[in-house]
């Protein structure tokens, strides 16, 4: 005679598996049950109070603030004032703190505000080396600013 090929713990699976399908369908059913289905066009509507958070009651007319006149509003940028130096960095001056030749790089001290730049042999125009008084202009680079147009003071 053979042997059944259902074990205790398989029937206690399919027990429990059955079960957690009951629970499942209940809670179906029960949020089904109490949905709240919007009515009409006015349940759906959602409004933005003054503060920019998210209503369902419509704003205040009361609390309307006055309309800006978009004329009196100036956009223009400030003309350059002789003497005031620009922060592209034109003809900026350092001290060259580390340059390798054979690998074509190197790093310069700003002599204002002591920052590090970058400096590559494309854009040098005279040949530099380390503690060489120079004076640059700076390009934005792919990580920061680089000093280009370097040459020697």
């Amino acid at each position: 005679m053979a042997k059944s090929q259902q074990t205790f713990n398989k029937i206690e699976k399919e027990k429990k598996r059955l079960k957690k399908r009951e629970i499942k369908e209940k809670k179906k059913a029960e949020r089904k049950a109490n949905a709240v289905k919007p009515t009409s066009l006015e349940d759906m509507l959602v409004y933005v109070d003054e503060f920019g958070q998210l209503t369902d009651t419509p704003p205040d007319p009361t609390k309307k603030k006055e309309e800006i006149d978009l004329e009196s509003i100036d956009i223009y940028i400030p003309k350059k004032v002789a003497g005031e130096e620009d922060d592209a960095g034109f003809g900026n001056e350092g001290k060259v703190s580390f340059f390798d030749d054979s690998k074509g790089f190197g790093f310069i001290i700003d002599s204002k505000n002591q920052e590090k730049y970058f400096v590559h042999v494309s854009g040098l125009i005279d040949e530099i080396k380390e503690n060489d008084k120079v004076s640059y202009e700076l390009e934005k680079g792919m990580k920061g600013m680089n000093a280009v147009r370097v040459k020697k003071i």
